[in-house]
């Protein structure tokens, strides 16, 4: 962990991914918005189930990367025989390549993690930028995470949270809301913006590094390099007041060779593709990841 915070004081970007072991409950009760019951869904199963895996990708304000590591993953401790999980989305990450004996006998324990990070210098601080993609969901396990307790039962108190331990979040999703032409998942995005993956799917590390790469090169193609925070800073995709807003905000879009449009929001209802599916990728529209590497004790092959 002191390397990562070495690289912190440095590379202020940081792209996440996390994976988990899919949907397993759905709210029951009356809902005052589409937000509230996304809200309320991804409460119960960040509750009932175990973060896998965590991808983080450190970068500087231009985008360049450490020259050594740049991508780190973190598996952690899950146990196919006492945790609860999607019998689906198990099955999808183990094609993916993800071992889970290993991550029962030699996964790093998520309290002591929790403790780690707390100290980091990664959360807490505004100085720091947190890039992400359609990520209530990870957030969510970040904040479980955190802070060893259940969420809290209301949304807005769930944004307070959010705000103090990651004062700074940029949902590429979001995002998308101005960038016409600009649709699906983070796999899709990358492809239009040819942005290449390293690694394979469904894991978090190359999640997540992709994730940094999409950014920047959005950034640079239709913001011209420079983000209005007012509009886009600290706001997650399918969650919150503004996505129960029909045409919330009216927003300049632009195509991909970055010719302004006129543009509006659109209602969303904050339910993905994947979790109407019950497939469990951080990512709700079936992008994914490849596995970097193993951090935390490990046996020798």
């Amino acid at each position: 962990m002191e390397t990562l915070r070495e690289l912190a004081t440095k590379y202020k970007y940081i792209a996440m991914d996390t994976e988990f072991p899919g949907f397993v409950a759905r709210p029951i009760g009356n809902f005052k918005t589409p937000s509230d019951y996304a809200y309320q869904t991804l409460r119960c199963n960040v509750d009932l189930l175990k973060i896998i895996q965590l991808g983080i990708t450190f970068a500087d304000e231009d985008g360049v990367t450490p020259k050594d590591t740049c991508t780190w993953q973190l598996n952690f401790k899950f146990n196919l025989n006492e945790d609860m999980y999607s019998q689906e989305s198990i099955e999808m990450l183990t094609k993916a390549g993800i071992d889970f004996s290993r991550h029962a006998t030699h996964g790093i324990d998520v309290e002591r993690f929790g403790e780690l990070l707390v100290s980091s210098g990664f959360v807490l601080f505004p100085t720091i930028n947190w890039i992400s993609f359609h990520s209530g969901y990870d957030f969510g396990y970040l904040l479980k995470v955190l802070t060893n307790e259940p969420l809290p039962a209301e949304e807005d108190h769930f944004f307070e949270l959010l705000r103090l331990w990651f004062p700074c979040i940029y949902d590429i999703k979001y995002l998308m809301k101005s960038c016409k032409n600009l649709k699906g998942g983070l796999q899709e995005v990358a492809d239009d913006l040819e942005v290449p993956r390293i690694g394979l799917q469904h894991q978090a590390g190359s999640d997540s590094l992709l994730t940094s790469a999409v950014f920047f090169k959005m950034r640079q193609t239709f913001f011209d390099d420079k983000i209005d925070d007012g509009k886009f800073r600290g706001f997650l995709y399918g969650l919150g007041p503004w996505s129960n807003q029909n045409n919330a905000g009216n927003y300049q879009t632009y195509d991909l060779s970055g010719n302004a449009t006129d543009g509006e929001d659109e209602l969303d209802d904050g339910i993905g593709e994947d979790q109407e599916n019950g497939i469990a990728s951080a990512q709700r529209e079936g992008e994914s990841t490849d596995q970097l590497g193993y951090a935390g004790p490990r046996t020798e092959e």
